[in-house]
């Protein structure tokens, strides 16, 4: 291969715009610094507006990385020890990992697809099926199937903007700006129900002895 035609390999979006999204997924997913769901809303915007990117195969090496990912992060939680646990669980509140375990115990691979759509679901899931030494047999089509579906939802959302814009730079901005409100506003409600006392269930009714 010459030089030049090396270089325009490089020069190619999707020779780069692959491997830097499932970087960025994996990493975000590992360690919860990169807004995951940006980069994948950001790449899908792209995908449909420089069409250097095809968009399928965005939405697929967005699910391999968030598996990918969310597969280290349970490997660490089950078998890591304290100190690694304690590392991935920094930043979590205790009461709402026992409230997950709960849950767990009763509903199983349900809550490993419910913990990678909702806000930050994630680490008490996989906190809690590592404390509970959950099979890897269950986990890992339950992990793929929640991070094919996170990876559609987010790529929506970057689609959305490239129908509305044309130039792949706004469409990226906008995915990019879209993801981080929609993010913000469900974790703003699932703390707003976290924080709100539900009516004790088993209370007498009124009037009755």
């Amino acid at each position: 291969m010459t030089a030049g035609a090396l270089a325009a390999g490089w020069a190619d979006g999707s020779s780069i715009g692959y491997p830097l999204l499932f970087a960025g997924v994996l990493l975000g997913s590992v360690v919860p610094v990169v807004p995951t769901g940006a980069v994948v809303g950001a790449g899908a915007a792209f995908a449909v507006t420089a069409h250097e990117l095809d968009l399928a195969l965005v939405v697929l090496v967005a699910t391999l990385g968030a598996w990918a990912g969310d597969l280290v992060t349970f490997a660490v939680c089950r078998s890591g020890g304290p100190a690694a646990v304690r590392w991935v669980a920094r930043g979590q509140h205790a009461d709402r990992i026992e409230e997950v375990r709960e849950q767990f115990r009763r509903h199983g691979w349900q809550i490993v697809v419910a913990g990678r759509l909702l806000p930050a679901g994630r680490i008490p899931v996989l906190l809690a099926a590592g404390a509970l030494t959950y099979p890897w047999r269950r986990l890992l089509p339950a992990s793929l199937l929640a991070a094919f579906l996170w990876a559609v939802a987010y790529a929506s959302l970057g689609v959305l903007s490239g129908g509305v814009f044309d130039s792949p730079l706004v469409a990226v901005l906008l995915a990019t700006v879209l993801v981080l409100l929609v993010g913000a506003v469900l974790n703003a409600v699932s703390a707003h129900r976290r924080s709100t006392p539900e009516p004790a269930r088993d209370a007498p009714a009124r009037g009755r002895p």
